[in-house]
């Protein structure tokens, strides 16, 4: 399957990822020490969902538009405030037009003592989020495959970071690439957070990534897996995201939040599972 980022900005499984990047940041921050966050397949940076690839798919408008200008009860909103607030900085207007990539939402919520390294091997692409980041000097973006990225920057210099690993699955095996990937960032950095996201699709193929995953016996790892649709191997039923060393805060948020999320998206037949030593 191809999860190129531009299509699917905004859409359910995006929410749900973004909302838990934001949350885990809101976190990490408070902490004095700096730290880095390293985006491995980054993306555009932000997307305007005006923009051709946001209006062909209309993802967005069963995502982030349900959402959007909405008063959300106190278990959902603790949970989504910080993203929520994330996509108002860029649209101050009030008019939802501009949604925000793990780039956008990882320099807003992060500090002038933090850093920023974000890979993404599309020429065009990485051009663009480039240009995003120009006056911010504290970020590099770098034209470089994203599965090289655990080897080649990890252990960070500040000694504490977040890795976000989201691949766009447009190639056979990213399921066991994203194993390895977690594998060996987490042997060289085994006190940093790893958020790894990954489609539901065919249930055989996430049976065995689970699998993959558990046989690392990495503690403190909690998978989140949010499904909207029955997953019968044809198409995108849902999205995952495995985490390590996440706050201990993320999974009773998440518990409080599940069915309210589902509520304010509109989707009845929603499911979020929690699972792992840290659930």
């Amino acid at each position: 399957m191809n999860y190129r980022h531009a299509y699917h900005a905004g859409n359910p499984a995006d929410v749900i990822k973004h909302a838990v990047l934001a949350f885990v940041l809101s976190h990490m921050v408070q902490k004095d020490k700096p730290l880095r966050v390293i985006d491995t397949h980054a993306g555009l940076g932000r997307y305007d969902l005006t923009a051709d690839a946001s209006e062909r798919t209309g993802e967005w408008v069963e995502g982030i538009g349900r959402l959007w200008g909405k008063d959300l009860p106190e278990p959902l909103a603790a949970l989504l405030d910080p993203y929520l607030d994330a996509v108002a900085m860029i649209n101050p207007d009030g008019r939802l037009r501009f949604y925000p990539g793990s780039p956008d939402i990882a320099r807003m919520l992060t500090r002038p003592v933090d850093g920023l390294t974000f890979c993404e091997l599309h020429p065009q692409d990485s051009a663009d989020l480039g240009r995003l980041f120009a006056r911010e000097n504290r970020a590099k973006v770098i034209e470089l495959d994203g599965w090289l990225a655990p080897k080649a920057f990890l252990p960070p210099k500040e000694k504490r970071g977040l890795v976000l690993i989201d691949p766009p699955f447009e190639q056979r095996g990213d399921y066991d690439r994203l194993v390895e990937a977690l594998a060996q960032g987490y042997r060289r950095f085994s006190t940093g957070v790893f958020l790894l996201w990954y489609p539901v699709k065919d249930p055989d193929e996430v049976k065995r990534f689970h699998r993959r995953i558990a046989e690392l016996a990495i503690p403190k790892c909690l998978t989140i897996e949010a499904t909207w649709r029955v997953v019968d191997g044809r198409r995108l039923s849902g999205a995952g995201l495995v985490t390590v060393n996440a706050p201990y805060t993320l999974a009773p948020h998440l518990r409080a939040a599940g069915e309210l999320l589902w509520d304010a998206l509109g989707v009845p037949a929603g499911r979020l599972l929690l699972s792992g030593d840290a659930a």
